[in-house]
């Protein structure tokens, strides 16, 4: 049985990490550094680093935060946001980064996931899709959920697949930070869609969202964040919750 991965994400911001609800209304939640090493101390699989506000911006994203090993972590983290050339890309991976995922550049140029995949590997790329519920259909997003697209979030998913991208992070716009649950239909029709993992984003509020996401919503990964960050959960407690709910995860070496 394949196991399924709980991720802790740490949204930074002018080097905190911060919290909001549908990406508005950020606040201050602590340190990256001590945040990561206190959910892989719990048993996070992974740890996600998005520098929220740099495609925004239209800057470099914020290098410190990938280097994670030089702050004792043990494993190497996703980072995200503001990469636009290769050399970015190269550069974050140089400073410790295990992948680096892509949102707004890829819908800029979608050629980015092949030349990533082609450089470093599939399994180095990540293709972020940021989704909203509009008009019948969900509506993909750039630069931190500011800019509306043309793009439709399960398409575009299986063009981010077909162009290199070896892992497809999938957020909902409308449920981020609400904690109400993951939207689970847009995540099943995207696994559903694509050959590659899927990571579900956006909603956690408590164990029994994340065993959905795994389940129900055919996600191979599960995201959390403000329910950590707020202490209401933790990394443990998510975990024992998934094994009880007969969901293979990996286990502490």
């Amino acid at each position: 049985m394949l196991t399924r991965r709980l991720i802790a994400c740490l949204d930074v911001r002018a080097g905190r990490v911060v919290k909001g609800v549908q990406f508005v209304g950020l606040r201050d939640v602590g340190d990256p550094v001590e945040l990561a090493a206190r959910y892989e101390a719990e048993g996070a699989d992974e740890i996600v680093y998005l520098d929220i506000a740099a495609s925004a911006e239209e800057r470099a994203t914020l290098l410190l935060l990938a280097r994670p090993r030089g702050a004792g972590l043990l494993f190497p983290p996703t980072r995200g946001g503001g990469f636009r050339p290769a050399a970015d890309r190269a550069g974050a991976l140089r400073a410790g980064a295990d992948k680096v995922g892509v949102n707004s550049a890829a819908v800029r140029r979608p050629e980015v996931l092949s030349e990533g995949a082609d450089r470093f590997g599939a399994q180095c790329v990540v293709a972020s899709i940021d989704a909203k519920w509009e008009d019948g259909r969900h509506r993909v997003y750039t630069h931190g959920g500011r800019t509306p697209t043309d793009l439709e979030a399960v398409s575009w998913a299986v063009e981010c697949a077909q162009r290199g991208a070896g892992e497809i992070l999938l957020t909902s716009i409308d449920r981020d930070g609400a904690r109400d649950g993951y939207d689970l239909a847009l995540t099943r029709a995207v696994a559903d869609a694509v050959s590659v993992p899927v990571i579900a984003s956006g909603g956690a509020g408590r164990a029994a969202d994340v065993c959905a996401a795994l389940t129900t919503g055919g996600a191979d990964a599960a995201l959390v964040a403000g329910i950590l960050h707020d202490s209401i959960v933790s990394v443990t407690q998510l975990k024992q919750a998934m094994r009880e709910a007969g969901v293979a995860v990996r286990e502490a070496a």
